[in-house]
């Protein structure tokens, strides 16, 4: 809708403009597609903008790194768990394990020792103990929060070492950029770039920033991406591509994997990926920033609508806050057409049909309902809340909770020895018979001989 168009547009203008930005490029992606992008430039200084144009986008070239790191744990080539020591023994803190480093809970220093790693040649550090002091720990391992730089320099050595020493820039390249078809992804810069740049904050002056190589802590930041290219990754991140990850594990990343901090959190951490609450939504992405750049993408996967925003300055705009609103303003303006309802494709299984209907957990009344590959939904029948799950089937006839309370917990059709008819669910050793607390059927405890009376 022009109207949309035009919000889109004064927001990107007022960003740059209060921001103080020489160049702010933006884009937003619906349905897994580029729907709008916009550019407001200065036209200083070699300033650029535009959606072919490359910016540095910092830190969010860690949500690739995690994504190679997950392609890994799909092959059976490590597990989340798993202590880094196990894959690099000569890791400056062994006893990390995958998923602490991806979510920024190993406790790992913030930044790498030495001068400031965004602004000097990656070759003052060439080996991994060249990332921290004697002491690599701020914090105990796994408790809480807190950001780690070199912590994902250690990912990209560990995403080399299953790969057979290839560097991760190739292996990102051939197992992710290709296939996506971000060919404007790139470690270096290749024209045409926007130049990084300071802004004087008390004056509108300029002064260069430098665009170092950060070599081995290159996974922490070192990409240069456009809009149009950093579309197709946020289409991606939504849906998934069997070719290089699938939906699921990309829903399992950005799950909180860190207890948020505070009573209202606003923020949080999956495994690779950030969390906001803004304007009662949850969004996922990332934000990143190296000298002379910023970056923010923002997904709100319940309207399936995504933010982007890149600008070539230090500091000065809310790069965070105009990706999230570019995100918004489509989805109050237009909100999501839901998809059309279809029935379930393939031949009906009977048996798993007649599992469906209400089940009773004591005299609360559930609803299991059928879903796309023999899944299962249950859920409370008098409205939301309450122990609801999705299950996923599994080949030895049981279901695994996806989701709710009984996340990786086994569904069982328990079966009659007599008859062979289903008697009751087992569900991590909750029963659910047919009927509220059904006097025959096996209920722990037992039920009352008398039944159910009146007063």
């Amino acid at each position: 809708m022009p109207e949309t168009r035009r919000a889109l547009v004064r927001r990107l203008a007022v960003g740059q403009a209060e921001g103080r930005a020489p160049s702010m490029t933006g884009a937003v992606v619906r349905g897994g597609r580029v729907a709008w992008t916009g550019a407001r430039d200065s036209a200083a200084m070699g300033a650029v903008g535009g959606a072919d144009v490359q910016y540095r986008i910092g830190s969010i070239t860690k949500t690739f790194v995690a994504v190679l790191v997950m392609r890994l744990r799909e092959e059976g080539l490590l597990t989340l768990d798993d202590r880094l020591g196990v894959h690099l023994p000569d890791s400056p803190d062994p006893d990390v394990t995958v998923a602490q480093l991806l979510s920024h809970s190993s406790g790992l220093a913030a930044e790498a020792q030495g001068p400031w790693w965004e602004r000097t040649s990656g070759t003052l550090r060439q080996a991994p103990g060249d990332l921290f002091g004697e002491d690599p720990r701020r914090l105990p391992v796994g408790r809480r929060f807190h950001y780690s730089n070199p912590g994902y320099a250690l990912l990209g050595l560990l995403i080399e070492q299953k790969r057979g020493g290839q560097s991760w820039g190739e292996v990102l390249r051939r197992e992710v950029l290709e296939p996506l078809g971000m060919s404007r992804t790139t470690l270096q810069p290749q024209a045409p770039h926007a130049e990084g740049w300071a802004v004087h904050p008390w004056a509108d002056v300029l002064l260069p920033e430098p665009a170092e190589d950060t070599g081995l802590m290159g996974p922490a930041g070192q990409l240069w991406s456009t809009v149009e290219d950093l579309g197709r990754w946020v289409a991606f991140l939504a849906h998934g591509d069997d070719r290089v990850l699938g939906a699921a594990p990309l829903a399992e990343m950005r799950r909180p994997a860190v207890p948020p901090e505070g009573a209202e959190w606003d923020a949080g951490f999956g495994l690779g990926l950030q969390l906001v609450r803004r304007n009662g939504r949850v969004l996922f992405g990332h934000t990143g920033s190296m000298p002379g750049f910023l970056a923010s993408l923002w997904i709100d996967a319940a309207e399936d609508v995504a933010g982007i925003a890149l600008a070539n300055c230090t500091s000065g705009p809310a790069i965070s806050t105009i990706a999230a609103d570019l995100t918004g303003i489509v989805a109050r303006r237009e909100p999501r057409i839901p998809e059309p309802w279809r029935p379930l494709s393939g031949p009906l299984d009977e048996e798993l049909l007649a599992l469906t209907g209400p089940w009773y957990w004591g005299a609360h009344p559930y609803v299991l309902r059928l879903c796309a590959d023999r899944g299962l939904e249950l859920s409370l029948m008098s409205g939301p809340g309450g122990r609801a799950s999705r299950f996923r089937a599994e080949p030895d006839g049981t279901w695994t909770g996806l989701d709710g309370y009984f996340a990786g917990e086994t569904l069982s059709a328990v079966r009659d020895e007599g008859d062979g008819s289903v008697s009751h669910l087992d569900l991590g050793t909750f029963v659910f018979t047919r009927g509220p607390y059904a006097p025959a059927g096996p209920v722990p405890g037992g039920v009352d001989a008398e039944g159910w009376r009146g007063r």
